[in-house]
């Protein structure tokens, strides 16, 4: 493994963090050595692009909250990470603000009444956008792999739907799965 690759698995970032912990991305990357941040470029209300309403289970345009983030791996861009909540959920919290979040997002919505129990996750390749491959600081030829993240509740209703789009050559996603 290059010392620019990144190998995660979803599992710390589905969990809510205990009192004074720190975010997933941060405690992970500091457990490795390595120094991760993120830089919120974006939160509020918007329409819903048509797969994150079909990911929410709202109409397609309905108004949904988003946190744009740039996650940054020693100081480079890693990843580009959309999280989408319904509405009914995010409006009026820190999720709809721009402020870092203490111990990350899912430890607020739980805090909120809101704890995911599963979550599906559909991973495809494809070339970046002009404006992703700029923020990544990637050529436009470079393959991108885009992981959509549902995760859901008890109800089996949806939280919280994120797009992350990350560089493919820098990139190793592992799948820990339990049997029986």
């Amino acid at each position: 493994m290059s010392s620019a690759e990144w190998v995660t698995t979803s599992v710390p970032y589905l969990a809510p963090r205990g009192e004074g912990e720190r975010d997933a991305w941060s405690a992970e990357t500091a457990a490795q050595g390595r120094r991760g941040g993120q830089r919120i470029v974006e939160a509020g209300e918007v329409a819903a692009p048509d797969e994150i309403a079909q990911a929410l289970g709202v109409g397609r345009g309905e108004t949904v909250v988003v946190r744009r983030r740039v996650m940054y791996l020693d100081g480079r861009p890693c990843e580009l990470t959309d999280t989408y909540y319904p509405v009914a959920i995010a409006r009026g919290t820190r999720l709809a603000g721009t402020a870092k979040i203490p111990g990350g997002a899912v430890t607020l919505l739980a805090e909120l009444g809101y704890v995911g129990v599963r979550a599906q996750e559909d991973v495809g390749a494809r070339l970046p956008s002009d404006e992703e491959a700029a923020a990544l600081e990637c050529a436009p030829s470079q393959p991108v792999l885009q992981l959509l993240r549902r995760t859901l509740d008890a109800r089996d209703r949806t939280l919280q739907a994120d797009r992350m789009v990350m560089p493919a050559p820098l990139q190793r996603l592992r799948y820990d799965i339990r049997i029986g």
